[in-house]
């Protein structure tokens, strides 16, 4: 299938917090149930019709485990977009997210656009970290910020859409060249490529 321009995505963030069931609400438009825990990377795509331009996602869903570190440090530089999950119920999963945005940041290209996504907002009864807190770390560190559910799909669409429409604008502003192409591999052990439109 044909596309006009190809965009990386690299989702990160501590185990459990939800990262695999956005990536599957997205791509695949369904919420697993019962999910076994990401090991290493998962990739999957879809693609996107963004300002008359059919852009293709490839999103590479990471393991939150200290083992896989290398694996999923293979995934920053390609990425065009960075997207940093954590769990609205649990307070240490944002607490870790200055240690994941501080390592993706060294190790990725000038110009990505970095997501923060509190998941889990459908369990808002059991927050531990208030919308505000999320907001106030985004606005500090200059990343996109909301809250979803992958269960409900609240903002789950919007998450990768504005983001696409986000880096689309810098591709066309010279913010970021994504023409380089990756040395090395990446470690994928399952694939799920859905290929949706929009």
């Amino acid at each position: 299938m044909q596309y006009d321009h190809l965009f990386s995505y690299t989702v990160i963030g501590d185990p459990g917090v939800g990262k695999s069931c956005l990536e599957r609400q997205f791509t695949a438009r369904a919420f697993p149930e019962a999910h076994e825990p990401t090991i290493g990377v998962e990739f999957s795509t879809r693609t996107l019709t963004v300002h008359d331009k059919r852009i293709k996602l490839h999103i590479w869903d990471t393991a939150g485990h200290e083992s896989f570190v290398s694996a999923v440090d293979q995934c920053y530089y390609r990425a065009a977009c960075i997207i940093l999950v954590y769990d609205i119920t649990r307070r240490e999963t944002f607490d870790h997210i200055a240690i994941w945005l501080s390592r993706a940041r060294k190790l990725s290209k000038a110009g990505v656009t970095f997501v923060l996504i509190g998941n889990k907002c459908d369990l808002s009864h059991m927050r531990a970290v208030s919308y505000e807190e999320g907001r106030k770390f985004s606005r500090r560190h200059n990343l996109v910020f909301m809250e979803a559910s992958a269960k409900i799909t609240q903002n789950v669409e919007e998450a990768f859409v504005i983001t696409a429409e986000t880096v689309y604008k810098k591709v066309q502003d010279g913010v970021i060249d994504l023409s380089e192409k990756f040395v090395g591999s990446y470690i994928c052990l399952r694939a799920h490529p859905a290929n949706l439109e929009v």
